[in-house]
């Protein structure tokens, strides 16, 4: 019960009271007789002129004069004099006003049986009004006032027995006196009731009753009740949904200035419910709401600045409504004005500020705020970072179904991130967030499927959810799709399905998507093969830093493959892929320096990148590098590095580095003289064609040089080495008289 609804109801509640029928005789017949009376000092006419000056009956409205003929007639004991005094004294109507004065009358009043007074010190005690605040008092006064059939004073008890104030809590028993005072036809009693419907308190549930209830008080012209009921109508509970009945009883609530009603006609507005879309509109109610202080009002007219709508953007407007609000703990107000923090809209960017009143907001419940906590937890924005913060935010937003707090919830299960790694976990989280399609979400979970995480590997499940991820625009989860497509794996292979989700991840700016789309056009995949189409998507990704595109876009460059051959710009993408530690940018570079294509030749780098190129495992790069020690060419001759490098290289198949290791082994150079180990190599490099390891075989099987003699095994190798052209090998079977 507001300070509003008290005054209301402290004057006579009656619809028509005897005064009211004395004041239409005074209007009828004039004021001579009652007047005559009064100034003889008849008590009760110096009332019903007293009530006459208050209501302007049969002469002009004037409080002060109403406060003379009441203070005479209250000092010869007038009850109602004594409380119409007291309710001018509660006031200041026509006298100053005086909250203890106003108490001293109703007082009096009481004690002479007046049952409007006696409800009057109810609201005395209830309200703390000029007496110190008394809830057993208060219902005291109003049971006594209760027991006489007054209405306002049924429904104040009434009141008091729902909340629990002055008598023991029973929502049963306040609907009892609800309803004695709705019988009574008392508006705010049948709002109340409406209330109790809506709520089941003290009654089964029951809308359809609540519309009820809230109906009859709304014709009435209670304006909660009119509000309640636009509510109603809004929503569609206890009753059809009907915008244009909502918005009819928005503004009758609203012509009372109800400020909800305000707002909720700007919703209307805003939203195009039940009128025309109009967000100018919107913000003439959301301000006439905002002015009366209400939070939601306030709260909506700074988004409207915020956005533009209805008004012209101003941030600094936007956050000067936004914390009036918030000022007054609206949630959504404060997590707003948090927001305007954390970006720096029209305040000074101030993460703290931002994290404290995200804090408030959060501590209310508002699901955003706390996803918002949690997510400065995590970075350390504003708040010291902590992981084991960030969760209980998460998770505190996730359980009210918040998505992304789910899919975050989720990832720190995955990371072992502020809980204990629990893969079962993330995949529960990221599955709720899943089943309303938030797209990172629909991906990790594709990929545990993928990687069998929590989860049993699933590869037809993992394509699944890539593709409802990839749906909503998710760039890896296109990319992983396309992927998928190109292996077969989860779906039918289609390098034309691949190449449409790769399209659509690179033109989001997904690298390895921009990568495997100039592949496909290198090679022709799934495309007609175009060279220009590769250098373009090779760009961009190369643009991006990605070091294997960075080389490849060299080596396009290089050959003049759907580009302009241009050996600057190959060097140049060269060196961009070998500083970020490529090694085929590394080794490609180097043999720029080797012959200084695009570069000045300088065999002192060239050393230097095969080295870096070597080291990161390029096996042609190693085979070099051992060459160089093997020669003492740039590098110092040291021919235990060089068969150091010739074996690395060697291992990797590189079959010159086989040769110069077989040789090594077959002369004993940096290693022990080893003719089997000779034999072993040679053959690996004979094998894969290398014609110089054929001929120094055919050699060893001639002489029986690490293996068993054989003039047969030695006329194969001489003649595989020779159809090469290998002079020395077409000499030893003419030799041999094979030619």
């Amino acid at each position: 019960m507001s300070d509003r609804e008290q005054k209301d109801f402290e004057e006579d509640d009656r619809e028509v009271t005897e005064t009211d029928v004395f004041a239409a005789e005074l209007i009828l017949n004039g004021t001579d007789r009652i007047r005559k009376m009064a100034e003889a000092g008849d008590a009760q006419a110096q009332d019903k002129l007293g009530d006459c000056y208050k209501r302007g009956y049969g002469v002009k409205q004037d409080w002060t004069k109403a406060v003379e003929w009441y203070k005479k007639s209250a000092a010869q004991g007038n009850a109602a004099a004594q409380r119409s005094l007291g309710y001018c004294y509660d006031y200041g109507e026509g006298i100053e006003q005086d909250k203890e004065k106003a108490f001293y009358w109703y007082e009096k009043a009481a004690e002479g049986g007046d049952v409007d007074a006696v409800r009057n010190l109810g609201n005395c005690y209830y309200f703390a009004q000029g007496v110190e605040q008394d809830f057993d008092k208060a219902a005291y006064w109003y049971e006594k006032a209760a027991k006489e059939g007054h209405p306002d004073a049924e429904n104040s008890l009434g009141f008091c027995y729902q909340q629990g104030r002055g008598v023991p809590q029973d929502s049963v028993k306040a609907v009892e006196w609800y309803r004695k005072a709705a019988d009574h036809g008392d508006a705010v009693a049948l709002y109340n009731l409406g209330l109790c419907y809506s709520g089941g308190k003290g009654v089964e549930q029951s809308y359809e009753k609540s519309v009820e209830y809230f109906r009859k008080a709304a014709i009435k012209g209670w304006d909660n009740a009119q509000y309640n009921l636009g509510v109603c109508y809004e929503i569609g509970e206890g009753i059809e949904q009907d915008y244009d009945q909502a918005i009819y009883w928005y503004k009758e609530a609203a012509k009372q200035n109800h400020s909800k009603a305000q707002n909720a006609i700007g919703n209307c507005y805003a939203d195009g419910m039940g009128v025309q879309q109009d967000f100018v509109k919107a913000v003439e109610w959301y301000r006439k709401a905002a002015n009366q202080g209400d939070a939601d009002g306030q709260s909506n007219l700074g988004l409207c600045y915020h956005e533009g709508h209805g008004v012209e953007q101003d941030y600094n407007k936007a956050v000067e409504w936004i914390r009036k609000a918030a000022l007054q703990e609206d949630a959504n107000a404060q997590y707003n004005l948090g927001y305007h923090y954390e970006k720096g809209l029209g305040v000074e960017q101030d993460d703290a500020k931002a994290a404290a009143w995200y804090l408030k907001a959060g501590m209310q419940g508002h699901c955003l705020a706390q996803y918002s906590l949690g997510f400065a937890c995590e970075h350390g924005q504003g708040v010291k970072k902590s992981f084991a913060k960030a969760a209980e935010w998460y998770l505190k937003a996730a359980q009210q179904g918040d998505t992304d707090s789910q899919y975050s919830l989720g990832w720190c299960y995955e990371m072992g991130k502020g809980v204990e790694q629990d893969y079962a976990q993330a995949a529960e989280w990221f599955r709720k967030a899943a089943e309303k399609e938030q797209k990172d979400a629909l991906y990790h979970l594709g990929k545990f499927y993928e990687n069998g995480q929590g989860v049993d590997k699933d590869y037809d499940k993992t394509a699944e959810y890539f593709e409802r991820a990839a749906l909503q625009g998710h760039a890896a989860a296109q990319f992983s799709l396309g992927y998928y497509y190109e292996a077969g794996r989860g779906v039918e292979q289609s390098y034309e399905k691949a190449m449409e989700w790769y399209l659509k991840a690179a033109e989001q700016g997904e690298v390895d998507a921009q990568y495997n789309l100039a592949v496909f056009y290198k090679n022709g995949t799934g495309v007609k093969q175009d060279f220009r189409m590769a250098a373009m998507w090779y760009g961009k990704a190369a643009e991006q830093e990605d070091d294997q595109a960075q080389y490849m876009l060299g080596l396009l460059y290089e050959r003049g493959l759907g580009v302009e051959q241009d050996d600057e710009k190959a060097a140049e993408w060269y060196r961009k892929s070998a500083e970020q530690g490529n090694a085929n940018g590394q080794y490609n570079l180097g043999r720029c320096y080797s012959v200084g294509m695009g570069t000045d030749q300088d065999s002192g780098q060239m050393a230097a990148w095969y080295l870096k190129a070597a080291e990161n495992g390029h096996a042609d790069a190693q085979n070099l590098i051992g060459r160089c020690y093997f020669r003492g060419e740039v590098l110092e001759k040291d021919g235990t590095k060089a068969a150091e490098w010739f074996l690395k290289s060697a291992k990797q198949g590189n079959t010159e580095a086989q040769t110069n290791l077989g040789l090594c082994y077959a002369y004993g150079l940096g290693v022990e003289k080893d003719e089997k180990q000779a034999v072993k190599w040679y053959t690996k490099a004979a094998e894969q064609g290398d014609m110089a390891a054929q001929f120094n075989l055919g050699v060893f099987c001639e002489m029986g040089f690490g293996v068993r003699q054989s003039a047969n095994k030695a006329v194969s190798w001489y003649s595989k080495a020779a159809a090469q052209g290998h002079e020395k090998a077409q000499a030893a079977l003419m030799r041999l008289g094979c030619q």
